[in-house]
């Protein structure tokens, strides 16, 4: 359980939103940068596509009808999406640490999360 916090299911369920596959995409690249953006995949040696296709390929091992949940909030111009162009951000902390954000992808047969902590 740690680093989260033992909080109710109710709590939790407040705390996320449904996001589509395209944010998820975006969401899965932009958890390696503690500022939560896109702007760290300069920093790999992979392209930019290359980063997406392993995005993808993540994504894919979730058949069916995956669903994508995240405790950020950077809401996107259509409901259910994030938009990561934006620099005003927030997320509803899960974790003992000052600042975590992440992914929660939820299919029929399994669930996955994928997480960033920081504790400046």
């Amino acid at each position: 359980m740690y680093p989260f916090v033992a909080d109710p299911p109710e709590y939790i369920a407040r705390r996320l939103q449904d996001i589509d596959r395209g944010s998820a995409e975006n969401l899965l690249l932009a958890l390696t940068d503690d500022g939560c953006t896109l702007s760290n995949l300069s920093r790999f040696a992979e392209s930019e596509e290359e980063l997406r296709a392993m995005a993808r390929t993540i994504l894919a091992c979730y058949r069916g009808a995956a669903s994508f949940h995240t405790n950020i909030t950077k809401p996107g111009h259509v409901s259910g999406t994030l938009d990561f162009t934006s620099s005003d951000w927030a997320y509803n902390p899960l974790s003992v640490y000052s600042e975590d954000y992440g992914l929660i992808v939820v299919s029929d047969t399994e669930m996955g999360m994928f997480w960033n902590f920081s504790d400046y």
